[in-house]
């Protein structure tokens, strides 16, 4: 959608178009824009259409104003020869235009003729007036007009710039697992476990892509490093047996361009890519800019970290925390070597397939450094995504945002009471979506929420729900389908965390079981996909309701076709209890049509979760049982 304010002296009619250009700078489309639905005759001056690019790239396009001298006509013409005014005149310049009209060389032949059969219509003398202005008010002749228009004083805006990006970039249901946990093994005896590899975890992938999931995250697959290594919970000492985190980067076998020895080769991570893509599963990779002691880099470039006054390399620390087992990279000492080293590891992913990255704090590094690896990437290959792990400031966030990265993680994890909930939602759908696109993850392995920890399954649920309903983008973390929710004791992240160990899950015995919020999730995706409101950001309207832990909002969208899909989401957000209130839709919102309301005045609301079927009106009393169903995800019947 593109809009623009024209305006121009006096009282002739203006014509406004939009001009959509390819990367090339080629015309590919022109859009005759209209007033706003509703705005005409209120003086606003505004203009609205809509362009559609149909590849990736740098688009871009330019508004256009004129003089519409057949709209001038045909305003004044109308108005006077009804009123007897200078009727052979208006007739005879309406000739005149039209045939002007039809000798402009940029016309078809059948445009040509049905403009000259105006003229002669206009010019018949044998027919009344009204009859010979109906032939230059001709449907036909309005439809030429239209399309191609007749102008003069034309007036061009500069060129505004479109980045054109696919679908994932702004769409899409993340998961991520740990590749050395599935299919990890560990001997009862001795206590030692076998990791989990790129075959063993080929196998988990059917089940992701079946609970409708579109990528599949991994964290850092490269050489882990043995100095200072962390052992379980973050302990400072590691067991001989004990993996340490992916994210302590770069070994004896190689850095950032390598592959754990343990999770195979370059030709079991193609086979894995292909398998995933097979079953319509995406592969993003973490793209973690730090490195352990033992990694390459330390020996070969010592000037990409900061070397500390006794001569020691400064590792990572948050105070109170300290990450001994990772070094943070300096970019300025040799910024340009750096940079040139981090695209060619980012190229060298591509290459085997990676397309999307889920970038490892980048919120401490320049980002001046990421607007210009992400503009470097994107211009060989714009179709690679960027997602920015940054829990930090919101200036920072959104600068990150405004440097090139497509998603982002959010604050969402930690909104949780209704009005958390309703400022969060008004704020990512409306005031920053021109240059935020926020990912819901609902945990991750380092964020397990209290709301997690005590609000029992029914807490799950109610997050997922909102995560896959208030964004187009959101994710889960392994495990999360299976209720894991037990904290490290002071912490807000999980117990026996499996960024220190592997973890084995019996997926089996939970579906077994029932204890798997797998279907919930496979539904949710399942009404994504159906229904396009559902993946866009900006169309999110909150609505009433009287009780404070129910939270309603509704989406909407028109589609190219004209059919109308609309969601009423209500959520209760207290996972403990039932919660009773009176929901008050804003019906406007809802861009309800006569055909779509029942006898009473009311309409019909499918609920995709339950499969219930309701009379709503512009009140509406709402039940919901945390315990039971905390969630209705209302299809407006059309």
């Amino acid at each position: 959608m593109v809009s623009a304010q024209s305006f121009r002296e006096g009282h002739d009619q203006l014509g406004v178009s939009a001009v959509l250009l390819d990367p090339k700078g080629k015309e590919r489309q022109r859009v005759r824009l209209q007033p706003p639905p509703g705005d005409r005759g209120k003086g606003t001056d505004l203009w609205e259409g809509m362009l559609t690019p149909d590849s990736t790239g740098n688009w871009s396009f330019v508004i256009e104003a004129w003089h519409d001298r057949y709209g001038t006509w045909h305003h004044n013409a109308e108005v006077k020869v009804e009123a007897g005014i200078d009727v052979e005149l208006m007739l005879d310049e309406g000739a005149a235009l039209l045939s002007q009209a039809a000798e402009e060389s940029f016309r078809n032949s059948a445009d040509r003729n049905t403009l000259r059969a105006a003229v002669v219509g206009l010019s018949d003398t044998s027919k009344s007036a009204e009859e010979r202005l109906a032939a230059g008010f001709g449907a036909d002749v309005v439809e030429i007009v239209g399309r191609e228009p007749i102008r003069e004083l034309v007036t061009v805006s500069e060129r505004f710039p479109i980045l054109v990006e696919r679908d994932l970039a702004g769409r899409g249901a993340w998961y991520e697992f740990f590749p050395r946990s599935e299919g990890a093994v560990r001997n009862h005896e001795t206590g030692a476990w076998t990791s989990g590899n790129f075959q063993t975890a080929a196998k988990r992938l059917e089940a992701v892509a079946d609970m409708g999931f579109d990528v599949i995250y991994m964290p850092p697959i490269h050489p882990i490093g043995v100095q200072h290594r962390k052992g379980p919970n973050n302990t400072l000492i590691a067991g001989p047996n004990d993996p340490g985190s992916p994210w302590a980067i770069g070994a004896k076998e190689g850095g950032h361009d390598a592959i754990h020895p343990d999770l195979g080769t370059f030709e079991d991570f193609d086979a894995f890519v292909a398998r995933a893509t097979e079953l319509g599963l995406e592969v993003a990779l973490d793209l973690a800019l730090q490195a352990a002691p033992d990694h390459p880099w330390v020996t070969s470039h010592p000037e990409w970290f900061t070397t500390r006054v006794d001569g020691s390399i400064a590792y990572a620390e948050n105070p109170p925390k300290k990450y001994q087992d990772i070094y943070p990279l300096n970019f300025d000492n040799d910024p340009e070597g750096l940079s040139k080293e981090i695209l060619r590891i980012v190229q060298l992913w591509v290459s085997h397939g990676v397309k999307i990255f889920r970038v490892d704090n980048p919120h401490t590094k320049p980002v001046w450094f990421w607007e210009w690896l992400i503009a470097k990437v994107n211009k060989k290959n714009p179709e690679v995504v960027f997602l920015a792990e940054a829990f930090t400031r919101p200036a920072m966030m959104h600068a990150l945002g405004r440097a090139g990265f497509q998603q982002s993680y959010t604050y969402f994890t930690w909104r949780n009471t209704k009005k958390e909930l309703e400022e969060y939602f008004q704020e990512v759908s409306h005031v920053s979506p021109a240059y935020f696109r926020p990912n819901f993850f609902v945990n991750t392995p380092d964020i397990l929420t209290e709301y997690l920890q005590y609000g029992g399954p029914a807490a799950f649920k109610i997050r997922a729900a909102l995560a896959a309903t208030a964004s187009p983008l959101w994710g889960v973390y392994a495990g999360f389908e299976l209720y894991e929710h037990v904290a490290r004791p002071g912490a807000e992240e999980y117990i026996d965390n499996e960024k220190f160990e592997y973890k084995a899950r019996d997926w089996d015995a939970a579906a077994a079981s029932g204890r798997t919020l797998a279907p919930y999730l496979t539904r949710l995706n399942e009404i994504r996909k159906a229904h396009p409101a559902l993946g866009d950001l900006q169309n999110l309207t909150l609505h009433h309701s009287t009780d404070d832990a129910t939270i309603v909002y509704s989406k909407h969208k028109t589609l190219p076709d004209g059919t109308k899909d609309t969601l009423i989401v209500v959520v209760n957000v207290d996972p403990h209890s039932t919660r009773e209130s009176t929901v008050s839709l804003d019906l406007a919102a809802l861009q309800l049509d006569p055909d779509d309301l029942t006898p009473n005045g009311g309409f019909r609301v499918d609920d995709l979760i339950s499969g219930e079927t309701w009379e709503w009106g512009e009140y509406n009393y709402v039940r919901l049982d945390a315990h039971v169903e905390p969630a209705h995800i209302l299809n407006i019947r059309r």
